[in-house]
């Protein structure tokens, strides 16, 4: 048997549920990734709407990386996440060779992403807190969008390899998606992966946080009143540390197994088929962690995530009075909600209060103009 072939054969125990006479993973996924995707899509994009509201980024290094960092996550869920999900509750790769190349390079693509910007705002929270004057000069909004432009472009050259890493072999009647280069190409690339996505960035955010954390434990007394602006830094970076904690520990056991399975041994039975999916689900969690934390930590997203949340109820509350509106004009229409009532005499007493002949209220429908939500 060639290798592909036995990769195959061996993944293949790790994809088909008939292998087992009940496979709890067919039930068991699509529940977790449902919730991952929904927790992922919906919280990176109240952190977008927070960050882009009111030109949040404009003025702010930081806000650019977390921004950067939602955008990677954001990526991660929509066109990862549910493609992942069918690997575990399907008894094969139903979406092509072109998607099974393509779904695990934006894989490494959005990992890469986020440890390289990880890295970034580490540095970042470092230099704002001991040099806080030297490096104004530094950490611009120029020098931001400059360093997320080197984060994408590493992050494509590192992963590009990807688009031909993966391929379908057919497997018992179905195509699988697995590596089809030879074991030792594939040594060279996951290794690499390991060292740059990986270790190098974590390394970097470990210095950082040590010394800013020896800084503001020795330099400043926190026994003794902080300025606001020292207590704000200490806050945010407070929040970034957690961040980077979770993206650690949340990616770790799943380069364990890579590592694992291509230098030591690693059978294919049901306790590692149940650690291969727990590491894959701790590693597509982490993308929607970080909102939760943001929400948690900052009083400032906490207040923007409010705002949002109004926002968009003030405009279904007015497109509520324009389906009113609406229906008052249709002859023969009666209107029996106690709600529609209440709002009906609401309209008229206010009417009364400005001398305004509640009659003004029942304009045609094609002439109701969308009310506009700042």
């Amino acid at each position: 048997m060639t290798e592909p072939e036995d990769f195959a054969s061996l993944a293949g125990h790790w994809n088909i549920s008939d292998t087992y006479h009940f496979s709890p993973a067919s039930v068991v996924v699509p529940v977790i990734f449902s919730l991952i995707f929904l927790l992922g899509v919906v919280g990176n994009s109240l952190v977008l709407a927070v960050l882009l509201r009111n030109g949040q980024t404009g003025h702010n290094s930081t806000n650019l990386f977390i921004l950067n960092l939602s955008l990677a996550d954001f990526f991660f869920i929509v066109f990862c996440v549910p493609f992942q999900a069918t690997i575990y509750s399907l008894e094969g790769w139903v979406f092509g060779s072109f998607m099974c190349k393509a779904v695990h390079f934006f894989i490494y693509l959005t990992m890469y992403a986020s440890s390289f910007t990880l890295a970034a705002v580490s540095v970042d929270r470092y230099l704002a807190i001991c040099y806080p004057l030297r490096s104004r000069e530094l950490r611009t909004p120029c020098n931001a969008v400059a360093a997320m432009a080197i984060i994408w472009g590493l992050s494509i050259v590192f992963s590009g390899p990807y688009l031909s890493y993966y391929d379908l072999i057919e497997w018992e009647s179905s195509y699988i998606c697995v590596p089809g280069w030879e074991e030792w190409r594939r040594k060279i690339m996951d290794t690499s992966t390991f060292a740059f996505g990986y270790m190098i960035p974590v390394l970097i955010v470990s210095l950082s946080y040590t010394r800013t954390i020896k800084y503001l434990w020795t330099a400043v007394n926190p026994m003794e009143d902080m300025s606001e602006s020292k207590k704000a830094k200490r806050k945010v970076t407070k929040m970034i540390i957690i961040v980077t904690v979770l993206f650690c520990l949340c990616w770790l056991p799943y380069h364990v197994v890579v590592l694992r399975y291509l230098y030591g041994d690693f059978p294919f039975n049901q306790t590692t088929y149940a650690f291969r999916l727990l590491s894959h689900c701790m590693a597509y969690a982490n993308s929607c962690l970080n909102p939760i934390v943001y929400a948690l930590v900052s009083k400032h997203f906490r207040k923007g995530f409010k705002k949002v949340f109004s926002c968009l109820l003030r405009k279904k509350a007015h497109n509520k009075v324009h389906v009113i509106h609406t229906a008052q004009t249709v002859p023969g229409f009666e209107v029996g909600s106690t709600e529609v009532s209440q709002m009906n005499e609401d309209h008229n007493r206010q009417a009364q209060r400005n001398e305004v002949d509640p009659r003004c209220f029942m304009i045609p429908s094609e002439a109701v103009r969308p009310l506009h939500v700042s």
